[in-house]
């Protein structure tokens, strides 16, 4: 076990494998239901030329609430499930390649901004085509001028006595599979990697950093947990704000149907200028901010719960 500052990182080999998946499959599954709506808004709001639909985060669930109802905001849910074992992909990944840099550097940010990018490398080639199919379910309803393809309305799929969700997302798979083939589950593929490697590889280590600097400030009895309950959020805001902008190119670049990064930047910038390039921003920080809490406070409970038998006594918070 390492310590930084005076916040202790609990390493790969210190835990219990076994606990550790079990439990991890249910945190994830809980931190990504809290905070979906927030990334269903952030979505649409990306997708929109101006503001042609929604002025903003509040505007937009305020109308989704009142047209669409509660389950307007969990379109795309189910399928959005799925990236469960991108999330273990994810932390597997993450802690493994940490512990093999640390071989070669013993600096806790080289760990964190080596192995949160290529934990991202590899969740993101699970995770896009779900996020591809998830997100055409999500501007359906009041956004489904903005996709090319549109769903079956609910009642001819209750016809066919399925499930709406599911109904809907095979619906969906066929259109794409039909008009671009199997490629157009990777579209945006190169846009969704320059959005979240950076984004990971810059969330680590300033969570890290936050970490340790509010353990300087704060009172000795403070606990860790709420520390880094505190850092997370802190280190979200930051890596949000740093990548926002080729985010709003992703979603375009994935909803619109276009292939082109370079040529998505540019019309964005031509008809919405340097502004156009905050689009979601606060409804991205709004959903990053309870989805830090929860992946803090779950990720170091989690590793705290899988800790190994015989070192369970010599740990102490």
């Amino acid at each position: 076990m390492q310590q930084k500052g005076a916040i202790q990182i609990i390493e790969w080999e210190d835990l219990d494998k076994r606990k550790f998946y079990s439990l991890g499959v249910f945190m994830t599954l809980t931190t990504r239901a809290t905070v979906y709506p927030a990334s269903l808004i952030r979505t649409r709001l990306q997708v929109q030329k101006g503001k042609a639909l929604y002025s903003g985060t509040f505007d937009a669930f305020c109308k989704i609430l009142r047209v669409e109802g509660v389950w307007g905001l969990y379109r795309g849910f189910m399928v959005n499930t799925f990236t469960l074992v991108a999330g273990q992909a994810y932390i597997t990944t993450y802690e493994l390649v940490r512990k093999y840099v640390s071989q070669y550097s013993p600096s806790n940010t080289v760990k964190s901004v080596v192995a949160g990018g290529a934990a991202s490398l590899v969740a993101q080639t699970i995770t896009v085509p779900i996020d591809v199919v998830s997100q055409h379910l999500m501007v359906q309803g009041q956004g489904e001028h903005l996709t090319r393809f549109k769903a079956k309305p609910k009642m001819m799929l209750a016809a066919t006595k399925r499930r709406p969700t599911f109904g809907q997302t095979r619906d969906i798979t066929v259109q794409i599979l039909s008009a671009d083939g199997f490629r157009g589950f990777y579209r945006g593929y190169i846009a969704s990697l320059l959005t979240y490697i950076p984004n990971s590889a810059l969330w680590w280590p300033f969570y890290h950093f936050y970490a340790e600097q509010l353990s300087l400030l704060a009172p000795n009895e403070c606990p860790h947990l709420l520390l880094q309950a505190v850092a997370g959020p802190m280190a979200a805001a930051t890596a949000s704000t740093i990548t926002n902008p080729m985010d709003v190119v992703r979603a375009r670049v994935q909803v619109g149907g276009r292939s082109s990064v370079i040529e998505t930047f540019k019309q964005l910038m031509a008809e919405e200028g340097v502004w156009g390039l905050t689009k979601g921003l606060s409804a991205r920080i709004v959903s990053s901010t309870p989805t830090s809490v929860l992946i803090v406070v779950g990720y170091e409970t989690l590793k705290r719960l899988s800790l190994r038998a015989e070192l369970i006594e010599s740990r102490h918070w």
